[in-house]
């Protein structure tokens, strides 16, 4: 089968091109200047040059704080995108693969949130990825939405990798304590995801790790695990301040994937250990 993925260069679309070499696909991974997803037109010529079968959309405009002055930028690429994505493999029947975001949710249910939970953003970034996911479910009903947090893998773009920047550079690190989510590895998203696939899945599912963690402890975690003896202290959000607001408890719920592809996933130590092992072996830390 034909598979388009889009935002070829981000951790996620890396990770899943890697994976995708297991399995007999024509992957056809395209990156912002070969497909704007914004553009319609850009659309619809990607589609008639690969003629996908799936779609699995990974572009995304993740720049939170920049999101509040530049709402615009952030509506067009995960609002207006995804409703281009829609139409298109609708017209094509194609199936949609997209990932969202736990900055749909406020943070204030203090439990871990579930599928059916109402979401209410408290950031400008949080609502375009909203807007995304109703764009979707209006125009679809042949996707699955996948909800993400605290995303991590190969490649440069996550805190885990900032972490190990910063500690370079500081002996001391103040990591802020009360943000809560769940890391997610990018390969237990990309394997779940082709499961998912594969038992004919469709609709809204929260793909985390198990667990949950704050920042801070993730921190604390990762740097013990990658050999770093830096000082790591605990401090509030408002200690960095910053444009826009962060939910402190969006962990979610994986129950619901895991009951429908009967599989325990991967508590978020677990994705740590492997991520620093390969990233060891490696040496692209």
């Amino acid at each position: 089968m034909n598979v388009l993925i889009t935002g070829a260069n981000g951790q996620l679309a890396k990770e899943i091109q890697r994976t995708l070499k297991n399995y007999d696909h024509t992957v056809t991974a395209l990156d912002k200047e070969a497909l704007d997803i914004s553009d319609i037109n850009s659309v619809k010529e990607a589609f008639s040059k690969c003629n996908p079968g799936i779609v699995m959309n990974c572009a995304a405009y993740n720049l939170v704080d920049k999101s509040e002055e530049d709402f615009d930028a952030a509506f067009k690429v995960n609002a207006s995108g995804v409703k281009n994505l829609a139409l298109v493999s609708r017209e094509n029947n194609a199936f949609l693969i997209h990932y969202s975001t736990d900055y749909v949710f406020d943070g204030t249910k203090e439990d871990y949130y579930k599928e059916e939970d109402n979401p209410n953003p408290i950031s400008k970034y949080g609502e375009s990825k909203l807007s995304g996911e109703r764009f979707l479910a209006e125009e679809s009903d042949n996707f699955l939405l996948f909800r993400l947090s605290w995303v991590f893998g190969q490649g440069k773009q996550n805190f885990l990798y900032r972490l190990t920047e910063w500690a370079k550079k500081n002996r001391v690190l103040r990591i802020v304590c009360d943000q809560i989510s769940v890391p997610t590895y990018t390969k237990d998203i990309a394997s779940l995801t082709m499961f998912a696939i594969s038992k004919g899945l469709r609709g809204v599912y929260h793909l985390t790790n198990s667990g949950y963690a704050s920042k801070y402890e993730v921190a604390r975690y990762f740097m013990e695990r990658f050999g770093l003896d830096n000082l790591i202290l605990p401090v509030r959000s408002d200690y960095f301040p910053s444009p826009a607001r962060r939910p402190y408890f969006s962990a979610m719920s994986n129950n619901k994937l895991s009951k429908d592809l009967n599989v325990d996933i991967p508590y978020w130590k677990l994705g740590i250990d492997r991520y620093v092992e390969i990233m060891l072996e490696r040496e692209e830390i």
